[in-house]
């Protein structure tokens, strides 16, 4: 009994040993953030919580009861066991002031700046931007504040960049593996934010919480190739009769347009084809393509895709396959078409089918896997294959980057396979032409 008494007192202490140890970390960490905060009060920074632990812990029901928490004493949120917290900076409503680093220091923080090239800088014409800062990195007590400068884009849509250390940067200065932003540039919807408490701080965070979590996780942005591209138009000088200006001019208004009808149905998209090869090889709609073309994922289709379109303006010109197989849609507005191709997931591979009306014959284009980042085209933030070059390569091969203006759909790509024949007792319900 004495024996077991003792190794219970023994247990007992020791975890409330581990306990005291737990409450002096997390009232380090603690007092770091209200530090930093008062500063931020202090110079007015735009400022918002992004860190996706805290956030994760933040439902839509502790946001109604802040009232509740305002001078709630433990770390209820903010003390989620990690090293880092984030935070982001709207730089747009924010003038910098180095005065801020300098008051950082001053309060015992020590800080890293990181600082890149302003992509909105860059064009065709323009290669090089002048250098803007991206993240900034605060450290006091071994705890580290991420600051993830988010800049307005001309797509309507938020940017941040990528972070990456110089020859000379510390990089035992923070666990640069485990921090939220910077492996990647990003991009996110402008986000509504409001004021709430967390464990008796005042921060902002933003209103839809899920919603900003779910694009975090797909915010993968990137970068039009402009070196590139202006190497490939001095060899293969962009077309600029009244034709060529007037097709993009429809083209950019017909993509921003599917991007709106898409987005009011929740279903994802990204550049397919020759518009994809537009963005990748040159940065622009490709003038003698003549037709916009985009992917969807089986997965998300919806039966009033086409009522969408038909509702926005758009007429119905052909539908064949079904959503079993080999789905495609083509629509047409101001003589300028519009290509959905439905896309398969079959394992190694995805594909989507193709299907010609006066004989029946069934059509594969086979893909290499992908996922799906963000880019931006015609000051339009939308997706593309994260892999793109794999993604061109596969449809139109290694010669990709000369243009070939005599196309056969059924024989021209790289990637495409005879599919057998549609019945055709079948005809009538999966070759439809309008």
């Amino acid at each position: 009994y004495l024996n077991m008494k003792l190794k219970y007192f023994r247990l007992n202490s020791a975890n409330q040993e581990t306990s005291s140890d737990e409450d002096l970390l997390c009232s380090s960490l603690q007092q770091v953030v209200k530090k930093f905060l008062a500063l931020v009060q202090h110079f007015k920074l735009p400022l918002f919580l992004t860190d996706t632990a805290v956030l994760a812990l933040l439902s839509q029901d502790a946001l109604r009861q802040r009232d509740r928490l305002v001078r709630e004493p433990h770390c209820s949120f903010l003390c989620t066991g990690r090293a880092v917290t984030s935070f982001a900076l709207q730089a747009n409503q924010w003038k910098y002031d180095p005065g801020f680093l300098l008051a950082a220091e001053q309060k015992g923080f020590e800080v890293m700046e990181l600082r890149g090239v302003d992509p909105r800088l860059a064009s065709l014409d323009t290669l090089s931007g002048e250098d803007i800062p991206l993240h900034f990195l605060f450290r006091l007590h071994s705890h580290v504040i991420q600051v993830v400068f988010l800049y307005e884009r001309s797509g309507n849509y938020l940017w941040h960049g990528a972070l990456r250390l110089k020859g000379d940067a510390d990089r035992s200065f923070a666990a640069f593996k485990v921090l939220d932003y910077g492996r990647y540039a990003g991009a996110y919807d402008r986000p509504q934010l409001i004021l709430t408490v967390l464990d008796g701080l005042d921060v902002r965070v933003p209103r839809n919480i899920s919603r900003f979590l779910a694009q975090q996780k797909h915010a993968r942005f990137l970068e039009c190739r402009y070196r590139d591209a202006r190497n490939f138009l001095q060899l293969y000088p962009d077309d600029s009769s009244a034709a060529a200006v007037d097709f993009r001019r429809k083209a950019k208004a017909l993509l921003h347009l599917t991007a709106q009808t898409l987005a009011r149905l929740d279903v994802p998209f990204w550049l397919s084809s020759g518009t994809c090869l537009g963005w990748f090889r040159q940065c622009s709609i490709i003038s003698y393509s003549r037709d916009v073309d985009i992917g969807i994922f089986i997965t998300d289709y919806r039966p009033d895709i086409i009522a969408a379109f038909t509702d926005a303006g758009l007429t119905l010109k052909h539908k064949f396959g079904k959503v079993e197989d080999s789905l495609e849609l083509s629509f047409l507005i101001e003589d300028v078409k519009l290509d959905v191709f439905f896309f398969y997931d079959n394992g190694d591979i995805m594909w989507n089918g193709g299907t010609q009306a006066k004989s029946g014959r069934k059509f594969k284009y086979i893909f290499p896997r992908f996922s799906l980042c963000w880019a931006e085209l015609l000051e339009l933030k939308v997706r593309v294959p994260c892999e793109t070059l794999d993604y061109v390569t596969a449809n139109y091969g290694t010669s990709w980057n000369i243009p070939l203006r005599v196309w056969d759909w059924k024989s021209s790509p790289s990637n495409v396979q005879e599919n057998g024949v549609w019945p055709v007792a079948e005809w009538a319900e999966l070759i439809q032409v309008y």
